[in-house]
């Protein structure tokens, strides 16, 4: 009996040996959680107000949004239309880092192109940077944004041109 017993003792101790083995590995396999950056491409509508004292500097206009996000990667395409007191586009690439499951701030690069008079962001094409943020209204597929764009030596005269704008967009 005493040699069943010490059997049985060493199986029990290899079978609870192996199954620790086991969970210590499932745990170091895992994957650490993170947020991702809040899904989807989206298009919007809103004001835009210059902020900037050149040329077309304290000017109200609308903005239509745009932004097409890679989903596998932290990058988005994005573009701006500034319609009223003079046209202006501006494409950019953003970086685009996730606060939580429905929001994420983000830092662009790109071009400021007035097509035609003064407008929000200058009278002159330029370097611009556009940074902002996107939050996801829960259960829907509505997006509010806000940014800036900041276009360097966006006026004729010299100086930059920076405008402020915002949002709501429809995620597609």
């Amino acid at each position: 009996m005493k040699v069943l017993t010490s059997l049985f003792n060493r199986k029990l101790s290899l079978f609870a040996g192996a199954g620790v083995l086991v969970g210590i590995c499932t745990i170091a396999n895992q994957a650490p959680a993170s947020a991702q950056a809040a899904y989807g491409s989206y298009i919007g509508i809103g004001p835009a107000v210059g902020v900037t004292s050149g040329d077309g500097g304290g000017r109200i206009s609308g903005v239509v949004a745009g932004r097409y996000k890679f989903l596998r990667s932290p990058i988005s395409l994005r573009a701006q239309a500034f319609i009223g007191n003079g046209t202006a586009i501006v494409p950019t690439v953003s970086y685009d880092y996730p606060l939580n499951w429905q929001t994420d701030v983000y830092i662009g690069a790109g071009a400021s192109i007035p097509l035609g008079g003064d407008t929000v962001v200058g009278n002159r094409t330029s370097f611009a940077i556009q940074p902002g943020i996107d939050y996801v209204l829960p259960n829907s597929n509505l997006v509010v944004f806000g940014n800036a764009v900041i276009a360097f030596d966006g006026y004729r005269n010299g100086g930059a041109a920076a405008t402020l704008q915002g949002g709501v967009g429809l995620r597609f």
